[in-house]
């Protein structure tokens, strides 16, 4: 994990480590909280819920053990629903996020969401680069050169090749 807020510390994003285990970090993510409204949002199973019982005990929602066939968690929050932080301020708990596609996105937007990209992007030779194959381009360059994490970039490819909006669609 200090890999990871170590990457998005370093591109801007403010990290806190927390564990609604152990209560690491539970304190100041409350004082974070305080007086806000707050989304829960992240993949299935990965605690949201149990994070949200560990910030509001009388919210007893439902949470799941992790699978032992799969040692991940179990998707179980079915709707989105608001719940009152003592002291002020609200969470949102969410049902799961399965997958993440790029509704009614050009393909040239991709880059503008990952901060890096979008700043060294400017410096390409072509304005139109797609950061994949043209010469001259300077995310490319980046990469080679460590200053783009590597992570981040198959991120940003795994986006662009995703071009089937209609799985995403299902069920509406």
């Amino acid at each position: 994990m200090e890999h990871l807020s170590f990457l998005y510390d370093c591109l801007g994003y403010s990290c806190l480590t927390c564990s609604a285990v152990t209560g690491e970090g539970i304190a100041t993510l409350k004082e974070m909280l305080q007086d806000k409204v707050t989304l829960f949002s992240g993949h299935s199973g990965v605690g949201k819920s149990t994070l949200l019982n560990r910030l509001v005990p009388e919210a007893n929602v439902r949470t799941a053990e992790i699978s032992a066939a799969h040692d991940t968690g179990q998707h179980t929050t079915t709707f989105s629903q608001l719940f009152d932080l003592p002291g002020g301020g609200s969470i949102i708990d969410t049902p799961g996020i399965k997958g993440f596609g790029t509704f009614d996105m050009e393909r040239e937007e991709v880059g503008h969401y990952f901060r890096e990209i979008f700043q060294i992007g400017r410096e390409c030779r072509y304005s139109d680069c797609t950061h994949t194959h043209e010469p001259g381009c300077a995310v490319l360059q980046a990469l080679e050169e460590h200053r783009i994490a590597t992570s981040r970039y198959q991120s940003y490819l795994s986006m662009l090749e995703d071009k089937d909006e209609q799985k995403y669609r299902q069920g509406y």
